[in-house]
């Protein structure tokens, strides 16, 4: 699995879920855990991973739905 977006913000997360599984990508979130350890004060951020063969795809698709990514 290879990062494509790491953020707080918890409806970027779903907004940028919704958009990959409409494109057929699967996608995984990680540290959701450590979010509600910290009580959901959101400093704790929430990464979100595809497989390596989707990542240029998942990338054009966040980006054309204007969500920013690192890098």
């Amino acid at each position: 699995m290879k990062q494509l977006l790491r953020t707080t913000d918890p409806t970027s997360i779903a907004f940028a879920k919704a958009l990959l599984q409409g494109e057929g990508i699967d996608c995984f979130e990680m540290d959701v855990n450590m979010s509600v350890l910290e009580g959901s004060i959101g400093i704790l951020p929430r990464r979100l991973m595809v497989h390596p063969d989707d990542h240029e795809e998942a990338e054009t698709v966040l980006r054309d739905n204007g969500i920013a990514l690192e890098g």
